[in-house]
């Protein structure tokens, strides 16, 4: 029997204008009436005029996947139905029971060639009835789509006024298989639910040598634990870490997925994943990790707690991408990191004799660079870190190239750690999360700065705290001219660059639901053995006070304390 579409009028929303890494809103805006279809609709019309361009006369495939959050099911199956309503659709390839890494989408959209993924993500924000959805687009490369794309998408959603939508169909996403569908006569429409984590883990096996892996855990000789904060991570750690590998299933905690995380904040860093710092605090274990929600970032320590910030972890993979089998094959074509990550792997690039690239934040800038085969590791100090085996960040995948380190040097991560400052020095890095701050208050600070940093005389100013003295050398909001396509992007944080290379960076975070969060990065080069294993918080103060005093963040948001502090 042959389903029939429908077309429903609609009236559009104003305010479906993606952000750095899609569209976010509470669960509830994605709950009101039309709102899903409206953006679903308006991706697909907008998706209408590249397949037109690329595929004249042909139907493709979309890739559809979720961190299982709340609200999420429901949205997969709005996307099947308006799908299938939609003729230059022919197959939608779903993950089972709608979860699916980040990680694993972009992975899929390569594997089976998709000209497109729809990933229902928040990624690191709370979940539930009354937290966060989101949902985000992907193009065929795998990477997150381009600004002009969700630009268009955006457009588009302002004026749409009807949505197409094939009432009458049922597709069960809890078992694997293929399934077809007629529509509107005799036009094939077909779902295939598929086992994301059996193909993520296939491409695992590419990278890395898993039977030294193995072995090194079965061994013994190193003790780990990850927490998957509730997050779609859980089923990939107990098939990959635990079955694989060989660590112990009681070590893989908080690894069932949950529609609201199990009230967990899934975001992996030392105050939302304090449960995995207390335990690596009693030192049982020699290394630890955590994911967040749909499993693009990533924390990892070391024994006793021993903190790795992302912008070590990226730079001390650079250094040691040789003993993975992925590298020794592809070799290593260069490296970037986001303008607030730290320049320690810039220290590393120059030694090897490669480009390292200053991108704005956001994973789509690497992809450009990693298409061209300038790139090959890449990292974001908001912890993410990703290779060019994908065209997205890859909290597994990290965790798996730090314990191909550790299984390679036999040495723990804080020597591995120590060495590494020992030959390249160090770079003493944090952030500020300032999360949720009014948003007229938030934006009074960034203006501040502007007009601050305006001032003639501000370039050449100098700054005292205690004992220590900034001379300010570079003062502008970071721009940046795409090298492969030439696109530019502007207004992509304030930074003040002080004369000794130390740097303050402030930013306005896209990634919020409500509110404005402001992001405040401190980076301070040392070369003092002396002092490389002194607290961050406590070598970094001066710049903190002088950064707090130049933006009077405190005086415009009455914010006496951050919300985060990485």
């Amino acid at each position: 029997m042959s389903l029939t579409s429908k077309k429903f009028t609609t009236t559009p929303f104003k305010d479906q204008k993606a952000g750095t890494s899609g569209l976010r809103k509470s669960t509830k805006a994605f709950q009101q009436a039309n709102y899903v279809e409206n953006f679903i609709q308006s991706f697909y019309n907008a998706l209408n005029e590249d397949i037109d361009r690329e595929l004249p006369n042909q139907r493709v495939t979309i890739m559809v996947g979720g961190d299982g959050r709340y609200y999420g099911l429901e949205c997969v199956a709005k996307i099947l139905k308006i799908s299938a309503a939609n003729p230059r659709i022919a197959k939608v390839i779903v993950a089972q029971n709608g979860l699916m890494s980040t990680p694993a989408v972009s992975c899929c959209i390569r594997k089976y060639k998709t000209f497109a993924g729809i990933i229902l993500t928040a990624s690191h924000n709370p979940g539930g009835p009354n937290n966060d959805f989101g949902i985000k687009f992907n193009c065929s490369n795998g990477g997150p789509a381009l600004a002009n794309f969700t630009d268009k998408i955006f457009s588009i959603s302002t004026q749409i006024s009807e949505y197409q939508m094939v009432e009458d169909l049922v597709c069960d996403v809890s078992q694997i298989g293929e399934y077809s569908f007629k529509v509107d006569g005799d036009r094939q429409f077909d779902v295939q639910v598929v086992d994301s984590v059996q193909d993520y883990l296939e491409l695992m096996q590419q990278i890395f040598n898993f039977e030294a892996l193995r072995s090194y855990v079965k061994s013994g000789q190193l003790r780990i634990t990850v927490n998957a904060l509730n997050g779609v991570m859980g089923p990939y750690v107990k098939r990959i870490l635990c079955e694989e590998l060989g660590m112990q299933e009681s070590e893989a905690y908080n690894c069932t997925p949950l529609p609201d995380f199990g009230g967990l904040h899934p975001d992996p860093n030392l105050t939302y994943a304090r449960v995995l710092v207390d335990l690596l605090k009693e030192g049982r274990h020699d290394f630890g990790a955590a994911f967040d929600g749909d499993g693009d970032r990533n924390m990892i320590l070391g024994p006793n707690a021993f903190f790795v910030t992302p912008c070590d972890s990226v730079a001390v993979l650079a250094a040691n991408l040789e003993v993975i089998p992925y590298f020794q094959r592809e070799g290593v074509k260069g490296f970037a990191r986001s303008m607030p990550t730290s320049g320690a792997i810039d220290r590393v690039a120059k030694l090897l004799n490669k480009e390292c690239y200053e991108t704005p934040t956001g994973w789509k800038f690497f992809g450009n660079l990693m298409d061209a085969n300038k790139c090959s590791l890449c990292g974001e100090e908001s912890f993410g870190t990703g290779s060019d085996h994908i065209r997205e960040k890859d909290g597994l995948w990290a965790v798996l190239a730090w314990l191909s380190i550790l299984e390679a040097k036999r040495q723990n991560i804080k020597e591995i750690l120590l060495a590494h400052w020992n030959k390249y020095g160090r770079n003493f890095f944090s952030r500020y999360d300032y999360e949720e701050c009014d948003t007229e208050p938030a934006n009074q600070v960034m203006k501040h700065l502007q007009e601050t940093f305006n001032q003639a005389d501000f370039v050449g100013k100098q700054f005292t705290y205690g004992d220590k003295s900034y001379e300010v050398a570079l003062a502008d909001d970071f721009s940046y001219t795409d090298p492969i396509d030439h696109s530019v992007s502007t207004k992509q944080g304030l930074r003040i660059v002080f004369k000794d290379g130390s740097r303050v960076v402030f930013r306005l975070s896209g990634t919020g639901s409500s509110g404005a969060t402001i992001r405040l990065y401190i980076d301070s080069y040392e070369n003092d053995p002396s002092k490389y294993e002194l607290d961050a918080q406590v070598v970094l103060k001066p710049l903190i006070q002088i950064a707090l005093q130049i933006s009077k963040l405190t005086e415009f948001t009455g914010r006496t304390e951050p919300t985060v502090i990485t």
